[in-house]
């Protein structure tokens, strides 16, 4: 990791984060948190009883993304889709009172914003449920996204697609998506969903995680070669400059052209991985608008991602932590 990025490179790096804009498509959703104690098990089913002792809500999906982003210094446009409900509105609100524009969301009044309840108990969580709906996105709510999509580009220093697979993302935007980058040359950064492998082909990078990254190629990666058959295989099925591939407990692995760079975790305690992945395309799209080598994103990535873990419910993290972090990594 020395190798890679040391100190003085990686504050040249961070420091790049505020005068790079991002532009995030993809499925906005907010986090729901049920916070509490189990003490006792339910004399109705062999299930834990939740002492509950609060509540709270945070940016999920798309928007923990520009929220990750916003809090290491970056600028966001975001574009995305809401319900016409208190969620939707409550979503909106948050993403304003950090000053991030609103102007690429679009209300649709057929569908609920999605919710993501967590509960957790002891620091750890115990049951996940979701509300959602996912009839479709209107021609007329479909259309007011291409055409803020359309203009938002050319302001971006680059494009995150994150896909949460919630309905926002399909074929004919991904289309739409690649055939605008292509033109401005702007990079596009995907986090994916595996049932639309297909759609992101001409990418230039995309972060599977390993399970993805394992049911995309068709290969169980078990081992550092079933591993590196998985990469080379989407790599070259995916067109992408490169690939990574975060592996949790395992790191994270890089796949260029011409290179393959596994990067051990540096996590300590792992409590919560809610949204982990969400900082990691975050920080990678940061550093590369920066001006950093995949590899050097990926270390920083690597480094962030150890950070958010260790925190409980849906987390980001600062330019100071993340420095920290690089100067600590190169002290072992």
């Amino acid at each position: 990791m020395r190798r890679i990025v040391g100190t003085k490179r990686a504050s040249s790096i961070i420091a790049g984060f505020k005068k790079a804009r991002i532009l995030v498509i993809g499925d906005l959703i907010m986090d729901h948190f049920i916070w509490g104690d189990v003490k006792r098990i339910s004399p109705e089913a062999p299930v834990p009883v939740v002492d509950v002792s609060k509540e709270t809500t945070l940016l999920g999906g798309s928007a923990n993304v520009v929220n990750n982003i916003h809090t290491l210094g970056g600028s966001c446009l975001v574009a995305g889709i809401v319900g016409k409900d208190e969620d939707g509105r409550k979503l909106v609100s948050r993403l304003r009172e950090r000053g991030i524009s609103t102007e690429g969301i679009v209300v649709d009044p057929r569908s609920p914003t999605t919710i993501k309840t967590r509960v957790i108990a002891h620091s750890q969580q115990v049951v996940r449920f979701d509300r959602e709906n996912r009839l479709g996105i209107s021609h007329r709510v479909r259309e007011r996204v291409f055409s803020y999509i359309e203009q938002a580009v050319r302001k971006a220093s680059l494009v995150v697609v994150s896909d949460y697979s919630k309905g926002l993302i399909s074929e004919e935007l991904m289309e739409v998506v690649m055939e605008i980058t292509g033109r401005l040359k702007k990079p596009l950064v995907v986090d994916p969903k595996v049932e639309h492998f297909d759609y992101y082909s001409g990418a230039t990078l995309v972060t599977p995680n390993n399970k993805e990254a394992g049911l995309a190629s068709g290969i169980e990666i078990e081992d550092t070669e079933s591993l590196k058959r998985a990469g080379e295989i989407l790599r070259a099925r995916l067109c992408c400059e490169a690939l990574l591939i975060t592996r949790g407990e395992h790191g994270m692995s890089l796949f260029e052209a011409d290179s393959e760079t596994h990067i051990p975790t540096v996590a300590k305690e792992v409590y919560d991985v809610s949204g982990a992945g969400d900082t990691v395309v975050g920080v990678m799209s940061l550093s590369l608008a920066a001006g950093a080598s995949f590899k050097e994103a990926a270390v920083l990535a690597n480094l962030a991602a150890g950070i958010v873990v260790g925190k409980v419910g849906t987390a980001t993290v600062r330019p100071a932590e993340l420095l920290q972090a690089v100067q600590l990594s190169l002290k072992r």
